[in-house]
C-alpha cells in the first residue's frame, strides 16, 4: 500500500482565489483618472486585512506601477496598514499619492525601482502627522537614499528621526553614513537596526540607542574605521542587544581587509562573559581565525544562546555542538546546519552559495524525499535571478532532490514551482553549457513530464534551441526524449505555433539522419522520430515543412534500411500517415516504388502488427480519393483488396500503440460511398483505441459526429458484413459506456439526498 502525500501548501485559500480574481479583473473594475492612474468605479469597506493582501498581491504578480497604485489613494474603503512595495516601478509622486495618507504601521520598499529613493519615502511618510507615531517597521534595503537630491530639487531635509515611533529599521545596501546614522540613533523606540554593506565607518553613535536597540545586524562592514578593542567596547555597551549579526562575505574578501573585523570577533569570544552576557543569537559566519575552544568557551558562559552563525568559518562541526540540543547552528558540518543557513540567508548570496555547495555533497545519493529542502533551494534560486553562481550549483541540487523516484513523494505544486523556476534559469543563463546540462538533467524524468503542470511550450522551445548548439551524445538523447513528451503534450494552439517553425524540423531531421547514417538503433532515433510523428500529427503546416525539409526522402530510406526495426518503421509509417491526411500533399505520396514498399508491408505476415497498421492508414487516405490517385488504377485496386483481406488477419492489440487528437481525419474515410478496404481500416482503428480507452475516445466520437457516420454505414445495404460487425461492437462499447455514466450519476444523486 502506498501513502499519497498531500500538497504540503494545500490549496488557495478563498480570499486568496478572490484577491488573484481582482488582480486579474483590475482593468474592468476601474476608471482612469486625468493623470492616467486607476480608480475602483465601486469597492464596499474592505476588511483591514485585506486590504493589505490585495496589495501584497498586486506587488508578488508585478503588477503594481504608477498606473495600479492609484487605487489606494481611496483610504475609506482601502485603508492599509501593512504595506509591502517590494521591487515595484514606483515613482516618488505616485507614493506620495496611494500610500502616505494611510496610517501605516508598516512598509518594505526593499529595492523599489522607478527613481523612489529613499529620502523620497521618509519624507513622503513624515508628512503625515499619523504616520509620525504610527510607523512602526520601515525597510528600504537596496535603495539609494539620496538626501541631496531631495535637498537640490527644493525638498525639505526630514531624517529618520522624524518618525518617532520606528521600532525596525532596515538599511542594508544603502548609501548610509554616519550622520544618517547618528540621526538614527536618537529614535526613542528603535529596537532593531540592519545597516549591512553600508558606508558606515563609526558605530560609536549606536551608544545613543544603547538602553533600546535589541538587534543590531550589521553584516559586511567593509568601510569601518574603528580599531578592534573600540567596537568590543562599544558591542558591551549595548545592554539590550539580544541579536548581534557581524557576519562577512568571505567570497570578496581578501586576508588583508578583512583582519580588523576578523580580529574584532576573537576578542569578542574569548573575552569577558560580561560583554553581552543577555545573547541570544550571535552570527558570525564568513569571518577567519576562529577556534573551537573560543567558541566553547563563549557558549558555555551564556546560556540563553539559541543560535550561532558558523558558516565557512571552520569551526561548524566542532563536536562541542552535539550536546547542544537546543542551539541551532548555520554550518557546513551536516544537513541540518545547511538547511538553517539556507533559510536564515536567503537574501545573502554569498551564504545561498556556499550552503548550496555543501548541500550538493550531502544529498548526491539521497534515497529519501526532502520537500523542505527543496523548497529552499528553488527560493534561493527565486531570490537570486541572475547569479550564475548560485544558479550553477542550485540545478544540480534539483536533479540530486528529484532524481529516479524522489519526485513522486514531492507535493505537485512544489515541482511545479521547481520546474518553472528550472526555466527561468534556462531562460538567464542560455550559453552556460553546465547550468542548461544541469536543468535538463532535472527536466528528463517521465513523471515530471508527463505528471507536473507547467509551461510545456516555454519549455519545448528551451531545449529545442539548447539542442541546436550541442552534439553531446548524452545530453542530446536527453533532449530529444524531453522534446518527444513535451510535444505530445502541447495544445493545438500551443502544437500550431511550434509547428510553424522550420527550425525545429530541421533540427529533429538532421538526428534522424546522423543516426540513419550508420545505421544505429538508439534511443535517440527513437525519440527524434516520436517528436516528429507528433509534431505533424493534424498539424499540415508540419507536415509541409517536413516535405520542405526534404524528409520524404529521408524516411524512404529509413524506412528500407530499419526493414527489420518494426519499432522504427511504425514511428516512420506514423508519421507518413499524418501526411497521407492531408490531401493537398497526399501528391507528395504518389511515388509507385514507396507504394509497394508500403504494400509490402501491409502484406507481409510476419511483419509486425503494428507497422501493418500503419502502412494501412497511409494506403487507406490515399485510395480514398480516387480523382487524386495519379498512379495505375490496378495497383489502387491492389491496395483496396489487400487492405480488407489484410485487415481480417490482424490480431487485436492489448498495448496502446496510438492515440488521436481528433477523429476529423476518419471522417472522409467513413462515408457509405467509399470501397470496403478505406472502410474497414477506419473501423478497425476506431474500434481498437476504443477498446483501450473506452470512456475518452467514446466521447469524442459523440462530439464530433462520428456516431451518426457509423450507425449509417452499419445500416447501409452495401456495407460489408466485416464492417457492419465492428461498427456495430463501437456502438455497443458508446452505449455500455452511457449505461454505466448514468448508473454512476444515479448513485452519487441517492447518495447526495441520503445525506441530505
Amino acid at each position: 500500500m502506498v501513502m499519497l502525500l498531500q500538497d504540503a501548501e494545500g490549496p488557495p485559500t478563498l480570499c486568496d482565489l478572490c484577491l488573484a480574481q481582482v488582480c486579474r479583473s483590475l482593468s474592468s473594475l476601474c476608471s482612469m483618472r486625468a493623470d492616467g492612474s486607476m480608480s475602483l468605479i465601486w469597492a464596499p469597506v474592505f476588511p483591514q486585512e485585506t486590504a493589505d493582501q490585495l496589495l501584497n498581491h498586486m506587488a508578488a504578480k508585478e503588477i503594481l506601477n504608477d498606473t495600479t497604485v492609484g487605487i489606494f489613494r481611496n483610504c475609506k474603503e482601502l485603508r492599509l496598514r501593512r504595506a509591502s512595495i517590494r521591487s515595484c516601478p514606483l515613482s516618488a509622486e505616485a507614493f506620495h499619492l496611494a500610500l502616505c495618507p494611510h496610517r501605516l504601521l508598516e512598509l518594505d520598499a526593499s529595492w523599489v525601482s522607478g527613481g523612489l529613493t529613499g529620502a523620497d519615502i521618509v519624507s513622503g511618510l513624515a508628512s503625515n502627522p499619523e504616520c509620525r507615531s504610527s510607523l512602526q517597521r520601515l525597510s528600504l534595503n537596496g535603495l539609494r537614499l539620496d538626501w541631496e537630491s531631495l535637498e537640490a530639487n527644493g525638498g525639505i531635509h526630514v531624517g529618520f528621526s522624524s518618525l518617532r515611533g520606528l521600532r525596525m529599521l532596515n538599511l542594508a545596501n544603502t548609501d548610509l553614513n554616519d550622520a544618517a546614522l547618528e540621526d538614527i540613533c536618537t529614535l526613542p523606540h528603535l529596537e532593531t537596526l540592519d545597516i549591512s554593506c553600508s558606508a558606515i565607518s563609526k558605530l560609536t553613535a549606536l551608544l545613543e540607542c544603547k538602553n533600546t536597540l535589541r538587534s543590531l545586524i550589521a553584516h559586511r562592514q567593509r568601510h569601518l574605521d574603528m580599531s578592534p578593542a573600540r567596537l568590543v567596547f562599544v558591542f558591551s555597551q549595548l545592554h539590550a542587544l539580544k541579536h548581534l549579526d557581524f557576519s562577512e562575505d568571505h567570497f570578496s574578501v581578501d586576508d588583508s581587509d578583512g583582519r580588523d573585523g576578523d580580529e574584532t570577533v576573537r576578542q569578542l569570544l574569548e573575552g569577558s562573559p560580561q560583554v553581552l552576557p543577555s545573547l541570544v543569537s550571535l552570527d558570525i559566519s564568513g569571518r577567519k581565525r576562529i577556534s573551537e575552544a573560543a567558541i566553547r568557551s563563549f557558549v558555555e558562559s551564556r546560556s540563553g544562546l539559541v543560535f550561532l552563525g558558523l558558516l565557512a568559518t571552520g569551526v561548524s562541526s566542532c563536536d562541542f555542538f552535539s550536546t547542544q540540543k537546543n542551539l541551532k547552528v548555520t554550518g557546513e558540518a551536516d544537513e541540518n546546519q545547511v538547511c538553517e543557513a539556507l533559510r536564515r540567508y536567503r537574501d545573502r548570496e554569498c551564504f545561498v552559495r556556499e550552503a548550496l555547495v555543501h548541500l550538493y555533497s550531502l544529498t548526491t545519493d539521497t534515497d529519501k524525499p526532502q520537500p523542505d529542502v527543496l523548497k529552499l533551494v528553488v527560493s534561493g534560486m527565486q531570490r537570486h535571478p541572475t547569479s550564475l553562481h548560485i544558479h550553477l550549483v542550485a540545478t544540480a541540487c534539483v536533479f540530486n532532490l528529484t532524481t529516479q523516484d524522489l519526485a513522486e513523494a514531492m507535493p505537485i505544486s512544489l515541482l511545479s514551482s521547481t520546474v518553472t523556476q528550472l526555466l527561468n534559469t534556462m531562460k538567464n543563463f542560455p550559453n552556460h553549457q553546465q547550468v542548461q546540462k544541469n536543468c535538463l538533467l532535472a527536466l528528463c524524468s517521465d513523471y515530471i513530464l508527463q505528471e507536473v503542470p507547467f509551461d510545456k511550450y516555454l519549455a519545448a522551445m528551451l531545449v529545442i534551441n539548447w539542442l541546436s548548439s550541442h552534439e553531446d551524445p548524452t545530453l542530446q538523447r536527453m533532449a530529444v526524449a524531453v522534446i518527444s513528451i513535451l510535444v505530445a503534450k502541447l495544445s493545438t494552439e500551443e502544437m500550431a505555433q511550434f509547428s510553424k517553425d522550420i527550425f525545429i524540423m530541421k533540427q529533429l531531421l538532421a538526428i534522424v539522419q546522423q543516426k540513419a547514417m550508420v545505421g544505429v538503433v538508439d534511443s535517440t532515433l527513437k525519440f527524434a522520430l516520436s517528436a516528429l510523428w507528433n509534431l505533424t500529427d493534424e498539424m499540415p503546416v508540419a507536415a509541409r515543412n517536413f516535405i520542405e525539409c526534404r524528409g520524404l526522402e529521408l524516411y524512404e530510406e529509413v524506412l528500407e534500411s530499419y526493414y527489420t526495426e518494426p519499432s522504427i518503421q511504425q514511428k516512420v509509417l506514423g508519421l507518413l500517415n499524418n501526411i497521407a491526411e492531408v490531401e493537398e500533399l497526399q501528391v507528395d505520396l504518389m511515388e509507385e516504388d514507396l507504394l509497394e514498399h508500403i504494400l509490402s508491408l501491409l502484406q507481409d505476415s510476419q511483419v509486425d502488427v503494428g507497422v501493418r497498421y500503419f502502412a494501412g492508414g497511409i494506403l487507406a487516405h490515399l485510395a480514398s480519393r480516387p480523382d487524386a490517385w495519379t498512379l495505375e488504377n490496378e495497383l489502387r485496386s491492389t491496395v483496396l483488396k489487400q487492405l480488407h483481406d489484410s485487415i481480417m488477419t490482424w490480431t487485436h492489440l492489448e498495448r496502446e500503440m496510438v492515440s488521436y487528437r481528433s477523429f476529423h481525419p476518419f471522417c472522409p474515410l467513413l462515408q457509405t460511398c467509399q470501397p470496403a478496404g478505406v472502410q474497414l481500416w477506419a473501423v478497425w482503428a476506431i474500434h481498437l483505441v476504443c477498446t483501450q480507452n473506452t470512456s475518452h475516445y467514446s466521447s469524442m466520437l459523440e462530439k464530433e459526429g462520428l456516431t451518426e457516420l457509423l450507425k449509417a454505414l452499419a445500416a447501409h445495404p452495401s456495407t460489408h458484413s466485416d464492417i457492419k460487425g465492428l461498427s456495430d461492437s463501437i456502438l455497443n462499447l458508446i452505449q455500455r459506456q452511457h449505461l454505466t455514466q448514468t448508473h454512476l450519476l444515479n448513485f452519487k444523486l441517492t447518495v447526495a439526498t441520503r445525506w441530505d
